[in-house]
C-alpha cells in the first residue's frame, strides 16, 4: 500500500515542481517580499527570539531576505545542513551570509557546524514545503530530514511551511512518518492549521 502512496507523492512534487520552475522573475521576487513580511509577523506574534529557518533554493519561495533582516535584528537563526545518515545538522546565521552548495546541490550556511539537537532550543520552526493541505499535512521534497526532525524533538515548537499560495491542496497523501505543521506561510497570508503538536 506505501507504494501507492509513494507514487502519488513522485507525481504530486513532480507536477508542483514543474509549476514552481514556469514562475518569471518578477513572481519570485514579488513572492520572497510577501514571504519577508508574513515571516517578519509570525517572528513578532510569536515573540521568537530563536528560530530556525532554510536557505530558499531558486525555484523556492524566498526566504533569504527575511533571515538577512533578522539576523540584523538581532534574533538567532539556525539553518539545516544536511547530513548523509538523514539528520540535520544546524549552523547559526550571521551577517557574512556565505553560503555553500549542499548534499542534494541545495544552499547552506558555512558557519560553525552544531549538532541535531541545537534546534531543540528555538522558539519557532520555519521550514520547506512542496504542498501543505487543510489539516495541517506537509508534502516535502521525499528526503524525510524534517519530519525526522520534528518526529524526533522532545518539545517541538509550532512550525510553520513555506509555500506558495497555489500550493495549500484539499488533502495530501499520508505515510506514518509524515509529522504536520502548525501552519502554513504563503507571500499573501498565514495560516494556523493544526495547534496542537503532539
Amino acid at each position: 500500500m506505501s507504494t501507492d502512496i509513494e507514487q502519488e507523492k513522485r507525481a504530486l512534487r513532480a507536477e508542483l515542481r514543474e509549476r514552481r520552475q514556469l514562475l518569471s522573475d518578477g513572481q519570485r521576487e514579488a513572492a520572497a517580499s510577501g514571504i519577508r513580511e508574513q515571516l517578519d509577523a509570525l517572528v513578532a506574534a510569536y515573540s521568537a527570539e530563536s528560530i530556525s529557518c532554510f536557505l530558499s533554493a531558486t525555484t523556492e519561495p524566498g526566504t533569504r531576505d527575511f533571515v538577512t533582516a533578522a539576523v540584523q535584528r538581532g534574533i538567532r537563526v539556525l539553518l539545516p545542513i544536511t547530513r548523509a545518515d538523514g539528520l540535520l545538522d544546524w549552523a547559526v546565521a550571521d551577517d557574512e551570509g556565505d553560503i555553500a552548495e549542499g548534499l542534494f546541490g541545495l544552499p547552506e550556511p558555512t558557519g560553525e557546524v552544531l549538532g541535531p539537537i541545537a534546534v531543540n532550543d528555538v522558539d519557532l520552526m520555519i521550514i520547506p514545503a512542496a504542498a501543505v493541505d487543510g489539516t495541517g499535512m506537509r508534502l516535502g521534497w521525499g528526503r524525510g530530514y524534517f519530519d525526522k526532525t520534528i518526529g524526533s524533538m522532545e518539545r517541538c515548537p509550532p512550525v510553520y511551511a513555506v509555500t506558495y499560495d497555489s500550493e495549500i491542496l484539499d488533502s495530501l497523501p499520508r505515510e506514518m512518518h509524515d509529522q504536520p505543521v502548525t501552519g502554513v506561510v504563503t507571500p499573501t497570508r498565514t495560516l494556523t492549521l493544526s495547534p496542537t503538536r503532539h
